[in-house]
């Protein structure tokens, strides 16, 4: 990874242990087939740098997906929640400020753009293959397996499935990533290829019957 992306990474905001942030840029640089990169959850840019940099480097696009009002375990009174990061002129969580000021200094506004929007909203009027998708978004149980369920179809095969926060051990976080994690292997249609920290690495290697394309 570039040096300078590399220490802007490093010094974004967020929470993403920097061997699971290498790992992550890693797969990026390592996909082959054809599509742009999609990531559902952004939250102040620090995956956006990682995944960014491969996308530059190779010309892509990747489309950074989030609402910027804060997943469930951002909210007050949950492990996750930064109370700097509300506007308090309407008295909610707003981080796109800190995301577009993390990819300006970064260098990448001409390849990472961001989508500010729910996922299912957005989802609902997605038509473009990735070759690319990174899913970190709220990991409660209803917004994982939505986020599953919008997204996963539109990864062609040969496509690269990445998953945040895959816990065997109830004990070490919580169970939705882990579940739509094992949805992906129960399908028959992704193998792993990768494993860093919580991070899951698959590609796709089939498409069922209602899947498009």
């Amino acid at each position: 990874m570039d040096p300078e992306l590399l220490a802007s990474a490093e010094a974004a905001r967020g929470f993403m242990p920097p061997d699971e942030g290498l790992a992550l840029n890693a797969a990026a640089a390592s996909v082959d087939v054809d599509g742009a990169f999609l990531e559902v959850g952004s939250y102040c840019g620090k995956s956006a740098v990682y995944l960014g940099a491969a996308a530059k480097a190779a010309g892509r696009v990747l489309f950074a997906l989030d609402h910027h009002r804060g997943s469930e375990e951002n909210q007050a009174g949950w492990e996750h929640h930064e109370p700097d990061l509300i506007d308090p002129a309407v008295d909610k969580m707003d981080t796109l400020p800190i995301f577009r000021r993390t990819i300006h200094d970064a260098g990448l506004e001409g390849a990472v753009v961001a989508l500010v929007g729910d996922s299912p909203t957005v989802g609902a009027v997605w038509a473009t293959p990735l070759a690319l998708l990174f899913i970190d978004g709220g990991h409660g149980t209803e917004p994982a397996h939505r986020d599953y369920e919008t997204w996963v179809p539109h990864v062609v095969v040969g496509g690269t499935l990445l998953i945040h926060d895959v816990f065997a051990d109830p004990a070490d976080g919580g169970r939705p990533p882990y579940e739509i994690y094992l949805r992906a292997m129960e399908s028959g249609e992704f193998e792993e290829i990768g494993a860093t920290g919580s991070l899951r690495t698959l590609r796709r290697i089939s498409r069922g019957p209602a899947g498009p394309g």
